[in-house]
């Protein structure tokens, strides 16, 4: 099969038309755009139940500059949350889980960010916004996760 042209998965550097590809590489090496790791987060962590996530008694949906969603994953047996913080303001989500399983005490969240609005990766630079994972830890039931300005966050939590 002949591929004429470049798709939006890869792009090779200095030939492309446009920037939201997900993949660059040249003759030796690719790196994964900040977009790429947005992509795969979303698709390794989709779960299989939706479940509803609220601030008080409304949806979470732009609130301050916060958007979340969240889902059950029965194949391994966690809640995924994920979190986008877009305002330039650190701010700390206070999770509560209400009629949900016991929940193990430690958890993790993966998180994406960077220092200004304009970085982005390079072949000198390949990770330099890629996902940085850290544990977090509470109570069964209540836990606080620190979202640092202009970021999106994956937290991981296993019932027990």
């Amino acid at each position: 099969m002949i591929c004429s042209g470049f798709d939006l998965l890869q792009a090779y550097q200095g030939h492309a038309q446009w920037t939201p590809d997900l993949i660059w590489f040249d003759n030796l090496k690719s790196y994964g755009t900040p977009n790429y790791y947005v992509q795969k987060l979303f698709a390794n962590y989709k779960g299989t139940n939706v479940l509803s996530i609220l601030s008080g008694t409304e949806k979470v949906t732009g609130q301050n500059g916060l958007y979340a969603s969240s889902v059950w994953d029965k194949n391994t047996k966690e809640i995924i949350i994920k979190l986008v913080n877009t305002s330039d303001k650190e701010q700390i989500a206070d999770l509560r889980f209400n009629g949900s399983k016991k929940l193990q005490t430690k958890g993790t969240v993966l998180v994406l960010k960077s220092g200004k609005l304009d970085d982005v990766n390079s072949f000198e630079s390949p990770a330099a916004i890629s996902p940085v994972e850290n544990s977090i830890t509470g109570k069964s039931k209540n836990y606080n996760v620190s979202l640092p300005a202009h970021s999106f966050s994956v937290v991981r939590l296993k019932a027990q």
